[in-house]
């Protein structure tokens, strides 16, 4: 946690412009750069990579660049730049997949029961379009998954947290002894401990809905961040990577 490296400065500053751009621009620039669900009409491809600098208030974009900061420089000095930006995008788009998928999945499993209902799959993307959901559709879809159907069509995800995900799964794979504190827990817990209960947070969050940390959090796109950081670092160990530079 000393000085600020060369590829974390950028990001930072990639991030901090998106967001002041945000604040003056308002809500085009989530229609433009946002992870919209792929069926969804303001999807664009190069979603998948903007929405990594895309942030939906000050507290989300302060901690993500704390994150980003104190557990990416390490990393950096040790990978080199190159490195560091391989891994730190790997993990975003990685997030990203995952949580494209989990959505799939959630808006498929109430259309294909409303579909079953005898409602037009053509007039159900139609009315999804404009906004809006027909009452009628709770009726013969449980509450919690057409909430989920509806969330996953009209919600987009924003945010650095998949690849920041990453990022602590690899300090934590890096650094297991270091000592890391919870702003709510004031007491030092090893990285090895810390990180991996905060994913398995993250997880029970995802599965059951109840969050402790707040509504609005892609909880899936954190694990995809974490499962492809896990991946990709324990792919670099066995191949010994672990200390090549990429400068």
């Amino acid at each position: 946690m000393g000085r600020i490296t060369e590829a974390v400065k950028h990001i930072l500053i990639i991030n901090v412009l998106f967001f002041i751009a945000t604040t003056l621009l308002g809500e085009q620039m989530y229609t433009w750069f946002s992870l919209w669900f792929p069926k969804n009409d303001n999807f664009v491809w190069w979603q998948v990579v903007s929405h990594m600098f895309m942030h939906g208030g000050f507290m989300h974009i302060l901690f993500n660049m704390y994150a980003l900061w104190a557990f990416g420089s390490p990393l950096e000095q040790i990978w080199g730049k190159g490195k560091f930006l391989f891994f730190y995008f790997s993990a975003g788009l990685g997030a990203a997949l995952i949580h494209t998928l989990v959505n799939y999945y959630y808006f498929n499993d109430s259309f294909q029961m409303l579909l079953a209902e005898g409602f037009n799959g053509g007039e159900i993307l139609d009315t999804l379009a404009r906004g809006q959901y027909n009452t009628g559709w709770y009726e013969v879809v449980p509450k919690d998954k057409l909430d989920n159907f509806l969330t996953s069509y009209m919600t987009p995800a924003v945010g650095a947290s998949g690849a920041i995900y990453g990022i602590l799964v690899a300090f934590g794979m890096m650094f297991p002894n270091a000592e890391l504190m919870l702003i709510f827990l004031p007491v030092p817990i090893k990285a090895k401990y810390f990180i991996p209960v905060l994913i398995g947070l993250d997880l029970f969050s995802g599965v059951t809905g109840y969050s402790i940390f707040g509504s609005g959090i892609a909880h899936f796109a954190h694990i995809g961040g974490a499962l492809f950081g896990f991946i990709m670092m324990w792919y670099w160990k066995k191949n010994q990577f672990k200390d090549n530079r990429w400068d």
